[in-house]
């Protein structure tokens, strides 16, 4: 009998709570997986709604993983300069078969240095950001390169989640599990997307979040920095090899 998949979520403060359910609910369905929500600390997470998170297992003790996947959502800003987030996210990717993330999640891998030179999707608002860190932006609801696995934002958590089933297990499951779940969307608006959103809409809402996105694209210029020094050794390290 094949050993559980080992399947991890991280959960942090202020992280999109449909970011991460959509995925949990979706390999929650995977027979004799095996699932854990990390933190620092098993203590209550507080979402960016009035949901609440508990962790079930700490950096120290979560075991190797099969799949990490780091959500997003407004605490993104603060993971991309912490550096016990993104040193267990380099272990894990280490030894891990996926890695992967939904929405502005994958700024956090950005930030660990795990998205220099493979393509990668996020929130609209944050397709920018990406290629700051090494990644080629794709404008797609889950993007697949290689073992990195990236969702575009929020909903797309669903989608990245099937289509990640559909290749560590099968589609046949894939699809008994959207069934299950009649995820079957018929949204009442054509407005999910920058590109189909009328003009009022997407201004509105960039209004809304000029601030956000000016504290976000502060923090990305500071993780970028950082992953740019911490280069700087590795390099000088293989120069004195070759030589």
């Amino acid at each position: 009998m094949s050993p559980p998949l080992q399947i991890g979520l991280l959960v942090f403060p202020r992280v999109t709570q449909l970011d991460f359910t959509g995925p949990l609910q979706v390999f929650s369905m995977v027979p004799g997986a095996k699932l854990h929500l990390i933190w620092k600390r098993i203590e209550p997470v507080p979402s960016d709604s009035v949901m609440t998170l508990t962790p079930t297992a700490t950096f120290a003790d979560c075991p190797q993983l099969d799949v990490i996947c780091v959500p997003g959502g407004g605490g993104t800003n603060d993971l991309l300069s912490d550096t016990e987030v993104l040193d267990f996210l380099r272990r894990q990717a280490d030894g891990a078969k996926y890695v992967t993330s939904v929405c502005t999640g994958s700024l956090a891998l950005g930030a660990a240095g795990l998205l220099n030179g493979y393509r990668a999707a996020t929130h609209w608002s944050a397709m920018d950001m990406l290629a700051q860190f090494g990644a080629t932006p794709t404008k797609s609801r889950v993007c697949i390169d290689r073992n990195r696995i990236t969702g575009g934002g929020v909903t797309a958590g669903i989608d990245f989640a099937l289509t990640l089933v559909s290749i560590m297990v099968d589609r046949t499951t894939a699809e008994a599990i959207q069934l299950q779940m009649e995820y079957n969307p018929a949204p009442p608006f054509n407005s999910g997307s920058p590109d189909t959103a009328s003009a009022e809409v997407l201004a509105l809402l960039r209004e809304r979040g000029a601030q956000n996105q000016a504290r976000r694209l502060e923090a990305v210029k500071r993780a970028v920095e950082q992953v740019n020094r911490s280069r700087v050794p590795d390099a000088v390290q293989r120069a004195t090899l070759l030589r």
